[in-house]
């Protein structure tokens, strides 16, 4: 697969003055339900109405959706508001049954994703179709997964296509509920520039408070659109409730959001980012030397650990270097977060340096 400017004709079609919206409950739970969040909607910057009809749970006994049911609950409110209706699918059944209720998009959940299989039966059952179907990340932080699952729905001749970052699990305790990672998305978006790339902040952050803040930084990131859940009474939504922003809120987080311009064709503007760019490009050079320098010595201490028989991982120095990279960081206005995952990294590179000598 490769990037062609038709992947975004169908976004361009909606020929918005603004990024597009897709929003709604996470999942639909009665009619009056849907009918009233939709109706809510109805004048706002809201194009498409989303709404879970089957609700794949980590464990059994949750609410794992109303089912087909609900599809006709879309429809009515389609019918009334002139909303486009999207839901979830997660095996051919479903498809056939979506596309049986004239459901506008589809998407394929972040757990489906992870399964080539699945992806494959969807894509089968969708081939040809002039629906629009988006693709989640895969729950874990795999770039080829994602663009694998991309390509199986392209090679079924499949012509609108969008992707949602919804975030990355993570067994480590964050702030988000998904961690963003958002390099892997913008990687995505360096390989398929013209893709539609949508941003879910509520699965990211799975707090409604910091909803405002995720959907920001993905505008600032040039994406193309935001997917919100959205719930009239979201504390007694029958899933995802801390998640869920009113509609009310919803139109609010609308108004604050600034959209930025990719870029400034203004003299005085190329000549002052262009000196910037080449400051970080100077020291972009210097860590790597610096990191290069280090690995030396990573390797030296490698060759003394294998003349004294010594194990290469030596928990108590690893912490104490972390703690002391932590508190000088947050002194330098470094978070946390990055300066774990950064000396994670030196050391994860340091170990394997250490190995090859070891074990050479």
């Amino acid at each position: 697969m490769k990037n062609d400017k038709n992947l975004k004709n169908w976004l361009t079609d909606f020929q918005l003055d603004h990024p597009l919206v897709i929003a709604g409950p996470c999942s639909a739970e009665t009619e009056e339900q849907v009918l009233k969040i939709a109706r809510e909607l109805k004048d706002s910057d809201v194009s498409i109405f989303r709404a879970g009809i089957w609700k794949p749970r980590t464990r059994p006994g949750g609410f794992e959706g109303v089912g087909a049911i609900g599809l006709k609950w879309l429809q009515k409110a389609k019918a009334e508001t002139g909303l486009l209706m999207a839901t979830e699918v997660a095996n051919a059944a479903h498809v056939k049954l979506a596309l049986e209720h004239d459901i506008d998009v589809l998407w394929i959940g972040a757990r489906t994703t992870v399964n080539p299989f699945a992806v494959q039966e969807i894509a089968d059952a969708l081939e040809g179709t002039d629906k629009i179907v988006l693709l989640k990340n895969p729950v874990n932080p795999d770039l080829s997964l994602w663009i694998g699952g991309l390509e199986r729905l392209y090679n079924a001749n499949i012509k609108k296509l969008g992707v949602i970052h919804r975030g990355f699990s993570t067994y480590e305790k964050t702030k988000y509920r998904n961690n963003p990672e958002w390099q892997i998305a913008i990687d995505l978006q360096n390989r398929f520039p013209d893709l539609p790339l949508i941003c879910d902040p509520s699965h990211i952050t799975g707090r409604r408070d910091m909803i405002q803040e995720v959907s920001q930084q993905a505008l600032d990131l040039n994406y193309d659109g935001l997917i919100i859940e959205t719930h009239i009474d979201p504390d007694n939504a029958w899933s995802d409730a801390a998640q869920q922003v009113t509609p009310t809120v919803l139109k609010q987080i609308f108004h604050d959001l600034r959209v930025r311009k990719e870029t400034d064709e203004a003299d005085d503007y190329t000549m002052r980012m262009n000196k910037l760019r080449t400051q970080i490009d100077e020291f972009d050079s210097k860590i790597l030397e610096i990191l290069g320098g280090r690995m030396k010595i990573a390797d030296q201490i490698g060759a003394l650990k294998k003349e004294k028989n010594v194990a290469i991982l030596q928990n108590k120095r690893w912490q104490e270097i972390l703690d002391k990279m932590i508190a000088e960081g947050s002194q330098k206005g470094l978070s946390e977060d990055f300066i774990v995952q950064f000396f994670k990294a030196i050391h994860q590179e340091s170990i394997e340096h250490q190995e090859k000598i070891i074990n050479g």
